[in-house]
């Protein structure tokens, strides 16, 4: 298949296995959401899932989080991984929300990522998921699928970012990036995985 063959079976097969895409990540609002974001890195959405609900009860305002201590944070959130830096990225992010942003979520790439904590990656997905300002954020899983299946040969996010939203309609970017995170855990795994079975990696 050509590179637009490519694109359109691909948006084909995922719209119809995930006609629907759930945040995978539980939250009341833009700020918990941006909370849950920036503890998943490096951690599945499930055990964020876990350790949120507690969280939440303590600290679901800027207010809330920047009033508690650090440790206390960490306690909350030791189940996750790198817990003792996301406390004080946590506790410092809701300082600056308060400081810079009067307790709002800003709405802008430029404000979000200067928040302690918040890389490209967070701020993306917070903007398209919360505000639904098209971005195409890219995680571990779309990284390795758009290098299978031929769509980038980026070596770093950025580049297989800016691929990415070369080749799709801007209008499905949102949809796309749920998409292929779902895909690539369900279908397209990194080791262990069938070429044959795959209804993706089998037909390009």
């Amino acid at each position: 298949m050509k590179m637009g063959q490519n694109v359109s079976a691909i948006g084909t097969i995922l719209d119809e296995l995930y006609p629907e895409q759930p945040i995978p990540l539980d939250h009341r609002d833009p700020y918990t959401f941006l909370v849950a974001v920036m503890l998943s890195a490096q951690t599945t959405d499930k055990k964020v899932n876990q350790v949120t609900p507690s969280l939440f009860d303590r600290a679901d305002t800027p207010e809330k989080m920047a009033n508690l201590e650090v440790d206390e944070i960490r306690e909350i959130i030791r189940e996750i991984g790198l817990a003792p830096t996301k406390a004080k990225n946590l506790k410092k992010m809701a300082e600056q929300l308060i400081d810079l942003h009067s307790g709002v979520v800003p709405r802008t790439f430029e404000e979000l990522e200067e928040l302690a904590g918040v890389g490209h990656k967070t701020a993306s997905v917070v903007m398209v998921q919360a505000f639904g300002v098209p971005a195409f954020p890219v995680d571990t899983h779309i990284h390795r699928l758009a290098k299978r299946w031929g769509l980038s040969e980026g070596r770093n996010v950025v580049q297989v970012e800016r691929d990415l939203k070369a080749l799709f309609p801007e209008d499905e970017w949102k949809r796309r990036h749920l998409q292929i995170i779902f895909f690539g855990r369900e279908y397209c795994p990194a080791r262990g995985h069938n070429l044959e079975e795959c209804p993706i990696c089998s037909l390009i």
